[in-house]
């Protein structure tokens, strides 16, 4: 699927969502405060991350591909929030690494799975 020029911002805006999601998530699990502005500061990290790498990506070509680009985005966010993570000063255990990692694969990837999907269907029905 390639996007015009407006639908990558969307696109971008709900893998930023979802990285925000995913901190609510954890702080939920972990019963931290659910305040906007700790929530905010768990995804910082992780957003940081997500932007560095949707730079690099073309992403006015390629927000919604699944590969390679989908793959890299999603484990350069992950790399680039954990690093993030530790030179804010707060922890990464290697469980937390890996449920960030899953997660956000599940949210990267699988919105990008289901764009994939409904720009498919949206072609056939076209031809």
């Amino acid at each position: 699927m390639v996007p015009n020029k407006r639908s990558w911002l969307l696109w971008a805006a709900v893998d930023i969502l979802l990285i925000i999601l995913f901190a609510l998530l954890g702080r939920r699990e972990h019963e931290h405060g659910l305040a906007i502005g700790g929530i905010l500061w768990t995804a910082l990290p992780f957003m940081i991350g997500y932007v560095i790498m949707l730079s690099v990506s073309r992403p006015w070509l390629t927000i919604s591909n699944l590969w390679p680009t989908g793959v890299l985005v999603w484990v350069g966010t992950v790399a680039l929030g954990v690093a993030a993570r530790l030179l804010f000063g707060s922890t990464a255990a290697v469980s937390f690494i890996i449920v960030a990692t899953v997660v956000l694969g599940v949210f990267l990837m699988g919105r990008r799975a289901i764009t994939s999907l409904i720009s498919k269907k949206s072609a056939q029905q076209k031809a």
